[in-house]
């Protein structure tokens, strides 16, 4: 098994409001993005994340040979407990989760 981001060419976070997140999966070709689309669960994220699986929304967008996943934010952006403001530095635990 390979980590998330060995399939992807760009894998990045960003803020989809100040109450979501929401991450970008970037492949190089459509064979790499079926074989993530398969094999990704939501119960992977969600214990990555901390969040209940029903909150990740995991769409494919296959003309471009791209994943966007999205789920509200843990903090709001911005708040006293925010570790992020921008939400750029949230990837890291979707890039680790092993398909």
């Amino acid at each position: 098994m390979k980590k998330l981001v060995n399939y992807t060419q760009i894998l990045r976070s960003k803020n989809a409001g100040p109450l979501f997140i929401t991450f970008d999966l970037i492949f190089s070709g459509s064979d790499e993005m079926e074989y993530v689309l398969k094999r990704l669960k939501r119960s992977d994220v969600a214990l990555a994340y901390g969040i209940d699986e029903k909150e990740i929304d995991i769409i494919a967008y296959k003309v471009v040979n791209s994943i966007k996943i999205t789920f509200p934010r843990l903090n709001i952006s911005g708040s006293l407990c925010d570790t992020d403001i921008y939400g750029c530095q949230m990837h890291m635990p979707l890039a680790n989760i092993e398909i």
